[in-house]
């Protein structure tokens, strides 16, 4: 589910460090909501991350 429709935001993988540096395995994840986008005319539902609802990449619908 943590991904962008619009923008194919995705989860980025990486390590946690202690101060020993020791590397754990972590994830960061998209902030995704689902809201309902007008598409063709249409509304239907879709993830959409706050930076693309923010920049109006999506008109949402009503």
């Amino acid at each position: 589910m943590a991904k962008c429709d619009v923008c194919s935001k995705d989860t980025k993988f990486g390590n946690n460090r202690s101060h020993a540096m020791n590397a754990t395995s972590r994830t960061w994840k998209p902030n995704v909501r689902k809201v309902k986008v007008v598409d063709n005319g249409t509304a239907k539902s879709a993830y959409v991350c706050t930076r693309c609802l923010r920049s109006n990449k999506v008109t949402r619908a009503i």
